[in-house]
Parts: structure tokens; C-alpha cells; sequence
């Protein structure tokens, strides 16, 4: 192991430990460089590599800081690993079981600012199904933030983050070259409005089953688009 992991590692303890907290400014770097026992060089790679994890953050003038630790932060390097896969399916296996559990918790948490979103979300998704030609890059940005915002509406923020990981943009795009057709493209619409009507009504069973099935039906949908070149 490098030096600069012993700085990666120490001071990951240390935010365990609670000698650093979220939103901390870090000690002086002769002050964390000896407390680590590593070089300054060794420090400074190692903090660079904590802030690419999102567990640091350098301020321009002001030294480094610990993040606010938040899930989405932590978590976002999910959606390099989703995007890696080959085989897509896998990843949407599991975006399957999370997101059939998220519809679950939103429709016993979810708000009015939350259900306005979704809302706002299926209207934008009518508005492209009717353009010519199709905007799927609209398509795509339209369900992206109906999927986000029914995860963020179970108010779980873990849960949350690894939902918006593993189906991120390039997750979508496949799903989306998957439904090539007007048919595919409204019945997913449908679907969508399913799931709302589910979880606006406060039923969890319903809002689970609505969501498991549109997702098996994408994941069908979507066979031979993940079989395709990558995106």
C-alpha cells in the first residue's frame, strides 16, 4: 500500500472516529502530514484522492474541508461502475429491486412539492411523445427525472443515491434505443402514469407492483439494445 493510501485510510478513520466532521476545515498540512506520518507530497496526493471520492473538497484560498458526507456524493462513482457493464442487465436487476422498494416507501412519504415534480415530469414526457421527429434526449432527461424524484420521495437518501447510480443517463439512453417504437413509447408513459396514481393514493403494495412491472417490461423491451454497441 502507498503512502498516499495510509493518507486515504487515515483519514477516512478519522471522520469514523469524529475527530474530523462534515463540513470541518482539515488541520495545517505540517500538522496533518505528521499526525498521518507521511511527506507532504503523500498528503497532498492522498487528499486529492479523497476529493475525488467526494470526501474532500479544496476550497481556492481557504484550505480543504471534509464534504457534507452525503449519500448522493459518496455514491456517485455507482454510476461509473453501472455505465462499465457490458451486460447491462445485471445493474437493471438490481436498479429493479431498489426502485420496486423506492415506489414502495414514496407512496407512505411522499409530499405535495413531490408529487408536483413528478407531475411536471410526466407532462414534459407528453409533450415529447408528440414532437417530429421524437426527441429522445428529451425522452431520456424527462424519465430520468421521474425515476430521481419518485427515489428522493421515499426518504430514504441511500436508497436515493443508488438508484440515480445505477440508472443513470447512459442506463436510460439504452433503455430508451430499446423502445423504438410509438407503441413501447406511450405504453411506458402509461406506465409511468400508473405508478404515480399509485403512490398519490398512498398505496405501497400497488405503487410496488406498478413500478416492478414497468420495469420488467423496459427490461424486456430493452434485450436487444443492451446486446448493441455501447452508448
Amino acid at each position: 500500500m502507498s503512502r498516499s493510501d495510509d493518507v486515504v485510510d487515515g483519514v477516512k478513520q478519522m471522520i469514523l472516529d469524529g475527530r474530523l466532521h462534515a463540513g470541518q476545515r482539515l488541520p495545517a498540512e505540517k500538522e496533518l502530514a505528521a499526525t498521518l506520518g507521511v511527506s507532504r507530497g503523500s498528503l497532498r496526493e492522498g487528499v486529492h484522492a479523497l476529493s475525488t471520492l467526494g470526501i474532500l473538497e479544496s476550497r481556492h484560498g481557504d484550505g480543504t474541508y471534509v464534504t457534507t458526507l452525503d449519500a448522493a456524493s459518496l455514491l456517485a462513482p455507482v454510476a461509473f461502475v453501472a455505465d462499465l457493464q457490458d451486460d447491462a442487465s445485471g445493474c437493471h436487476g438490481v436498479r429493479r429491486l431498489l426502485e420496486t422498494e423506492a415506489a414502495g416507501l414514496a407512496a407512505l412519504h411522499i409530499d405535495d412539492a413531490s408529487l408536483a415534480r413528478l407531475r411536471a415530469a410526466l407532462d414534459e414526457t407528453a409533450r415529447a411523445l408528440v414532437e417530429v421527429p421524437r426527441d429522445h434526449e428529451r425522452l431520456v432527461d424527462a424519465d430520468l427525472a421521474f425515476h430521481e424524484e419518485v427515489a428522493r420521495a421515499s426518504g430514504n437518501p441511500v436508497l436515493a443515491a443508488l438508484v440515480v447510480g445505477l440508472a443513470g443517463r447512459a442506463s436510460r439512453t439504452r433503455i430508451w434505443r430499446g423502445l423504438q417504437d410509438e407503441p413501447s413509447e406511450r405504453r411506458a408513459f402509461v406506465e409511468h402514469e400508473a405508478i404515480l396514481a399509485a403512490v398519490a393514493a398512498g398505496d405501497p403494495d400497488r405503487a410496488r407492483l406498478r413500478m416492478a412491472t414497468h420495469l420488467l417490461a423496459l427490461e424486456d423491451a430493452a434485450t436487444g439494445a443492451w446486446a448493441a454497441a455501447p452508448a
